[in-house]
């Protein structure tokens, strides 16, 4: 295979990934779901990361206006990809607060072969639609995982600096990640009082 080719194939990937990563993410997570046993320790420590990974995603939300102009200012002052940095935290925290340990490289392998090519599909519409903003923004600010940066304290004095605003949040949807995160804790705290588990199945 050629290189062409290998960038075509891949290329093809990337957009593949942008359509199918919500439902097969929500498909994985129920199927993960099944395997899961919670206990109160898990269900407190799970806590802590999938709500870090919903206040990211808010963070995150209202600072961006899709279309509109490039975020540069709150979480992505620190990381390009704060609202999947958010979704990667939740689920990690899912999966820590339901015991599903082993079920975790699984989880990683998903990100990485899903998301992972999402990211690059929209940078890649990112350069197009702002061309060398985005590359210069793209060069000192990393693609996932957050860093310190001299870019933040450079952003509070100029005019591309957006600030917080609720409305945004509502705006990107935001508040239906929280139902479905509310909605799976609910579920995993029935799963503390009703064990039904493909586990307790098996046992039984």
């Amino acid at each position: 295979m050629n290189s062409d080719t290998s960038r075509e194939t891949l290329s093809k990937w990337m957009r593949l990934a942008q359509k199918i990563r919500v439902p097969a993410g929500t498909a994985l997570g129920i199927i993960f779901l099944l395997f899961m046993h919670p206990s109160v320790r898990s269900l407190m420590i799970g806590g802590v990361f999938t709500f870090a990974g919903a206040l990211m995603r808010i963070w995150a939300a209202g600072h961006i206006e899709k279309r509109i102009h490039l975020a540069r200012s709150g979480p992505y002052a620190y990381t390009r990809n704060p609202l999947y940095l958010g979704s990667f935290l939740m689920a990690f925290g899912v999966i820590l607060a339901g015991q599903g340990y082993w079920l975790l490289p699984f989880f990683v392998l998903f990100f990485i072969g899903v998301y992972l090519p999402v990211m690059r599909a929209e940078e890649h519409d990112l350069e197009q639609a702002y061309g060398a903003d985005f590359l210069e923004y793209a060069g000192s600010t990393p693609l996932f995982f957050p860093k310190k940066n001299k870019r933040m304290a450079k952003l509070k004095n100029t005019e591309s600096t957006v600030r917080f605003a609720w409305p945004r949040v509502r705006i990107n949807r935001e508040h239906r990640n929280l139902v479905s995160l509310l909605a799976v804790e609910g579920i995993l705290i029935l799963r503390l009082f009703f064990p039904v588990g493909v586990f307790e199945l098996i046992n039984k």
